[in-house]
């Protein structure tokens, strides 16, 4: 089901940053192949990991609208994607990324038609999805967006865990708790569990974001926050996050022949393509959402 979504949407985007579906076909066995452009550099996960590789503020804002027009694009398509992250980017070998791994991905809910809240790795997991939504829209890949750039600035996994539990604690920790003051109707999510007065947590101030990504500059940190609201109906969209002053603020976003460049070579790129959607590498597979029902396109 995975290559069937795969060849479905990527037969309908045609887009610089995503990458390119030259042809399908299938062997005697009934094996699906698809075959994909050649991106030979890695991915934005190995570079940020890689000590030896060194970049600066430019090298992040220009990684970060790569990736914020291809989100923005998938959009416009009435496409989600359903599985953001620094490993499904792609570096060609002129330095442009590509979002890459449409495993997940699926046209826009038609409304009232449930969606499976199962999809998106954990680290890169909206509250809504964690809490049992089953009616979202674009504002889940836009989280995700968000989460990869804060871990291109600060060059570690911005929010970690272990279960889905504690993810939501880490996302407390940092946003402060959800809360219908903050987030109206989010009592009625599934799983949602209201804290106690005792229980809630307060966002951390705007100095610590200051201190903890000062490689995004004001304007960066504005723009990671709005896309990291709390409320999806308040968090910006894709075309919002595009229209953001970090853009036009100073420095100017590096020309991607100019890019710092991975070691990663076609080995790793054809490592990346055989993980199923979801998974992520170094053995924590157990940590992501694979529990899909696949047995309709739609859900």
């Amino acid at each position: 089901m995975d290559a069937v979504r795969e060849v479905k949407h990527l037969q309908e985007l045609s887009h610089p940053n995503i990458i390119k579906l030259h042809a399908v076909f299938s062997t005697r066995d009934q094996n699906l192949n698809l075959v994909l452009e050649h991106l030979p550099l890695g991915d934005l996960e190995t570079l940020w990991k890689n000590k030896d590789v060194s970049y600066g503020p430019a090298d992040v804002k220009a990684w970060a609208g790569m990736l914020a027009r291809a989100v923005w694009f998938c959009h416009e398509n009435y496409v989600l994607h359903r599985d953001i992250k620094g490993n499904n980017l792609l570096i060609a070998a002129d330095g442009e990324v590509k979002l890459a791994d449409f495993g997940l991905a699926r046209s826009f809910a038609d409304p009232y038609r449930n969606m499976t809240c199962n999809v998106i790795t954990r680290f890169y997991r909206p509250p809504e999805l964690l809490y049992g939504a089953k009616h979202y829209g674009g504002a889940v890949d836009v989280w995700s967006m968000g989460i990869v750039i804060a871990e291109l600035a600060i060059r570690e996994f911005f929010l970690p865990s272990e279960t889905d539990l504690e993810q939501l604690d880490r996302i407390a920790e940092v946003f402060g708790s959800p809360t219908e003051e903050v987030w109206p109707g989010v009592s009625k999510l599934e799983y949602y569990v209201a804290p106690s007065k005792e229980q809630i947590k307060r966002p951390l101030p705007l100095a610590w974001w200051k201190q903890k990504f000062g490689m995004l500059g004001d304007d960066g940190i504005d723009m990671l926050r709005t896309m990291c609201t709390l409320d999806p109906r308040k968090r910006a969209t894709a075309r919002q996050a595009l229209e953001h002053p970090y853009w036009q603020a100073a420095p100017k976003p590096t020309l991607k022949q100019n890019l710092p460049r991975n070691a990663g070579g076609p080995k790793k790129m054809a490592e990346d393509l055989k993980r199923r959607g979801g998974e992520i590498e170094e053995g924590r597979a157990d940590k992501v959402a694979r529990k899909l029902d696949f047995s309709a396109m739609k859900k």
